[in-house]
């Protein structure tokens, strides 16, 4: 699946694309071939791999594979950045907490909405052309209609992290019965509905597939315990928790231990070219470069996120660590993290005369600072030089707009500009490096939580501390290039209580997936985005002014609004969620 061999094919699935508004119930696209010739057994391939195309035909608006705008500038880990904050400045709405209007910047999260039910729509088109075919016809009929309900599955997951209400559709109904779906379902029957999905999956897919990029019962199994960890976190009509159930707990940790993978040995290896697929990848969107067609498939959804102040790169400096972000990376004498007091000082402040911020003196980090986060004067993509066009140490001059957003950049979806998976497009740049939608340390991570919450804290944590064992075998590309070794990583000796390892576990998915885009979903979910955002609010109000009349309002923000125009569509069958 990483070469899309059959891809011109993907033109005979795009009647397929249709939806429950004007935008994708009756999405019309030049050049589509009727029903009747694109229902046969020989393009079966083509349209389960035009399904699997669905899931990562996202760009900088209406993203569907990282989410750096939904989960991370959202959260606390990040800065929109850019040219200030008329810049894209629907992202400034939703970091400053301020979109009251359901369809505000029609092409960002209205988009997604359009874009994830399109996905939706290939899915249900391939299974009801395979659902007609005999075991004659498509011998792996079983298995390719297991796939095509896992990318189902994972839509619609997506879908409820960011829209919460949202109606299932199936495959089977006519665009009439399409729109009379109700969004209006409580959280336990649609968390329900979508597991179904990835059920059916689990119990019909090999453990592994031949085919890099395919669905497999492993990833299956990571699903589930990924939607089960949600779905035990009971939520009212305000998102407020009001329970945590001990069964799906449990069922996390069930499925957590079917999957298997391993952690890369060098955390780095996550975010490099060369190393997709790998022993940590469960499963994740594929990309490529150089595959025949005219601009390769390469993911354009962080195009704007590169360094802006260097030909290097050439534009456009959004998603910018925050210096909340950057201050979490401390450690104590043990190696330990500052649970606790981790922002009362701010570290890398002091610019000199080169642009550069030497660290404090005493200072130690956690060494995934250097995987996640460009520090002046430190080694960009574990690179000092390229033979050319120059210099890659991160530099303040980097920074587009340093007066509103300081000068911290991201890395993690960087690659080095003379890399061969590289494209720039125009201003944007692109990559053929995949996407994560799961990765082993994932998996681990909720284990531990689901242990801890189950009040079996001894036991979760050898996970964490394997997750930090890792980090701390993840030195040696930054001192290659030239970083000064501030390093200090250690692990924990024991958790005295559920209350500490709770809060170890919450501060180690933050280091660990720092800027990836889970953080604001893992807030939302553990039911604290109110009392964590608002004070970090509170403290970053004192440094950038730009953030001065943000707030997040309980009961409303931890959901994006259902687009009007879905709801206007549906003759109101579509329910809004609260607050908008």
């Amino acid at each position: 699946m990483k070469n899309y061999k059959l891809i011109i094919l993907v033109i005979l699935s795009a009647h397929l694309l249709l939806s429950c508004s004007d935008t994708f119930l009756e999405y019309e696209p030049e050049g589509a071939l009727s029903s009747e010739s694109v229902a046969t057994a020989d393009n079966v391939e083509a349209l389960v791999t035009a399904a699997y195309a669905g899931i990562a035909n996202d760009q900088i608006s209406g993203p569907l594979t990282h989410m750096w705008v939904y989960g991370s500038v959202r959260s606390d880990d990040s800065y929109k950045g850019g040219g200030g904050r008329g810049d894209v400045n629907i992202v400034d709405h939703y970091e400053q907490y301020n979109l009251t209007v359901p369809d505000d910047g029609g092409d960002m999260a209205p988009a997604t909405w359009t874009n994830f039910y399109k996905a939706i729509s290939r899915a249900n088109f391939a299974l009801s052309v395979i659902n007609d075919l005999s075991e004659a016809d498509v011998p792996n009929k079983t298995a390719r209609q297991a796939e095509l309900r896992f990318l189902r599955g994972h839509s619609h997951f997506m879908l409820k992290l960011l829209f919460n209400k949202i109606p299932y559709i199936r495959e089977g109904l006519t665009q009439e019965e399409i729109a009379l779906v109700s969004n209006d379902v409580s959280d336990e029957d649609l968390w329900n509905t979508i597991a179904e999905d990835f059920l059916y999956a689990y119990d019909n897919l090999p453990q592994s597939q031949e085919e890099p990029g395919r669905a497999d019962r492993n990833a299956a199994a990571a699903y589930l315990a990924k939607l089960r960890l949600y779905q035990a976190y009971e939520q009212n009509e305000e998102h407020q928790v009001t329970g945590i159930n001990p069964a799906r707990l449990q069922e996390v940790i069930d499925y957590a231990d079917e999957v298997t993978g391993s952690l890369e040995p060098d955390y780095g290896n996550n975010y490099l070219d060369g190393f997709d697929n790998g022993s940590e990848s469960i499963w994740a969107a594929q990309f490529s470069i150089n595959d025949g067609t005219t601009v390769g498939r390469v993911s354009y959804v962080t195009g704007l996120n590169s360094p802006h102040g260097t030909a290097l790169y050439g534009c456009c400096g959004f998603h910018l660590a925050s210096q909340n972000m950057v201050n979490a990376f401390k450690t104590d004498a043990n190696g330990l993290p500052l649970l606790d007091t981790f922002n009362d000082t701010d570290i890398f402040t002091n610019l000199n005369a080169d642009g550069e911020t030497p660290p404090d003196a005493g200072l130690t980090v956690d060494p995934r600072l250097d995987h996640t986060v460009g520090v002046p004067g430190r080694p960009f993509k574990y690179r000092n030089t390229l033979n050319e066009p120059g210099d890659l140490v991160y530099n303040f001059s980097w920074a587009r707009d340093p007066g509103v957003y300081g000068y911290f950049g991201n890395m993690k979806e960087q690659q080095a500009p003379d890399c061969s998976c590289y494209k720039k497009e125009g201003p944007f740049m692109g990559t053929s490096k995949n996407v994560d939608f799961i990765r082993y340390a994932d998996v681990l991570l909720f284990k531990a939580e689901a242990l801890i919450q189950l009040n079996r804290w001894d036991e979760a944590l050898p996970i964490i501390n394997q997750i930090r064992e890792r980090a701390a075998a993840s030195t040696q590309r930054p001192l290659d290039a030239g970083a000064n070794d501030i390093y200090n990583i250690g692990t924990y000796s024991a958790f005295p209580d559920k209350e500490f390892a709770m809060k170890a576990l919450m501060f180690e998915r933050r280091l660990e997936f720092g800027m990836e885009g889970p953080r604001f979903f893992d807030l939302v979910r553990w039911g604290i985005a109110e009392e964590v955002l608002n004070a970090y609010l509170a403290e970053e109000k004192t440094k950038r002014d730009f953030l001065n009349n943000a707030q997040f309002t309980a009961g409303r923000d931890e959901y994006y609004p259902i687009p009007q125009r879905e709801i206007d569509f549906t003759g109101g069958v579509y329910v809004q969620n609260p607050g908008y």
